[in-house]
């Protein structure tokens, strides 16, 4: 209920004590010097949930990680741009489902601090749905990578 109590406070404009802020993860915004209802605002607050995430996520480090060996294995053995589309798509795929996964536990956790049977649905399904993604995603980095890496071992 406090982070409620918090995210309330937010949503009626008053300012956050720095204490909060930390509690959350959240940064204390500075004067604004773009202007309201502007697109570069809206990619600053998009930004904004992208740093969010990475910086409180310990799975979105992970994978951000992961990302980048797959990226120096694509330079190393020069895959295809073919490939790279399909390497770069299942990245992205993780990362957003890594984000609403985010989201859909943050809203759980803002609407309950008890346990309810709905709630651990909620958090449940929205994990599984990236780990269905990283299971896929692995399989596209074997049917990339493998070939070359058998190659590059057993001169195949």
């Amino acid at each position: 209920m406090k982070k409620l109590n918090l995210l309330e406070s937010e949503r009626i404009d008053e300012p956050l004590s720095r204490a909060c802020l930390r509690e959350l993860g959240l940064r204390e915004e500075t004067k604004k010097v773009i202007p309201h209802n502007t697109l570069l605002r809206s990619f600053g607050f998009a930004f904004q949930g992208v740093l969010y995430a990475v910086r409180t996520q310990r799975n979105m480090q992970i994978h951000l990680l992961i990302g980048v060996v797959v990226i120096l294995a694509g330079l190393f053995f020069w895959i295809t741009p073919a490939e790279w589309a399909g390497l770069l798509a299942v990245m992205a795929l993780i990362y957003a489902l890594e984000m609403i996964n985010t989201v859909a536990e943050a809203i759980v956790d803002m609407v309950t601090e008890e346990y309810h049977p709905l709630a651990k649905v909620a958090k449940d399904v929205a994990a599984g749905a990236v780990l269905v993604a990283a299971i896929f995603a692995v399989g596209a980095g074997i049917a990339v990578f493998a070939p070359r890496l058998l190659h590059l071992l057993f001169n195949c």
